[in-house]
């Protein structure tokens, strides 16, 4: 069965290390999902999700114009991130392991995102609706997004390692 995403009740986030003593929150506003499943059987579906890496927002401007230019993105060559999801393993009861191949700039590498799974449920108009929580870790070093800047104290300005979350929510075709 196919499903789509209702955008008002979902949400991408990050967080990277900066000056590696506090944590640089941001999001994408603008993405889409497309998935195939069974509820009962999530293991056996698909899902691909694209990004529209302009609408990121960390909260400074001049901060997002910089991920946006060339040192980062480069989003007037490259304006999508996409995930196209490989397979799902389940851990048990509403918890899997989803892979995929995440494209950014570009670059297409494996990952992994840890799920928790909801429902599912029908909402107050009889549509069904599931959820889903993901979460995994990235090196962005891994997709060409490598610029930094090393500190006078030691370390660097930008971590490597970027955390993603997601809130998904799906409503049935």
């Amino acid at each position: 069965m196919a499903w789509v995403l209702d955008a008002s009740h979902s949400s991408i986030t990050f967080a990277v290390r900066h000056m590696m003593i506090s944590k640089v929150r941001g999001s994408f506003s603008g993405f889409a999902v497309d998935a195939s499943f069974e509820p009962a059987a999530l293991e056996k579906g698909s899902v691909t999700g694209t990004i529209d890496v302009a609408t990121i927002a960390t909260g400074d401007a001049g901060r997002d114009g910089h991920l946006k230019g060339d040192d980062f993105f480069g989003v007037e060559k490259f304006p999508q991130m996409t995930f196209k999801s490989t397979g799902a393993k389940k851990l048990s009861d509403g918890h899997y392991t989803l892979e995929g191949t995440l494209t950014i700039k570009g670059v297409s590498k494996p990952v992994a995102f840890d799920v928790e799974a909801e429902g599912p449920a029908k909402d107050p108009w009889g549509n069904s609706r599931v959820g889903f929580t993901l979460k995994g870790k990235l090196n962005r070093e891994d997709f060409g997004l490598t610029w930094n800047q090393a500190l006078e104290a030691g370390g660097v300005l930008v971590g490597k390692e970027v955390e993603l979350a997601a809130e998904i929510q799906l409503i049935q075709k």
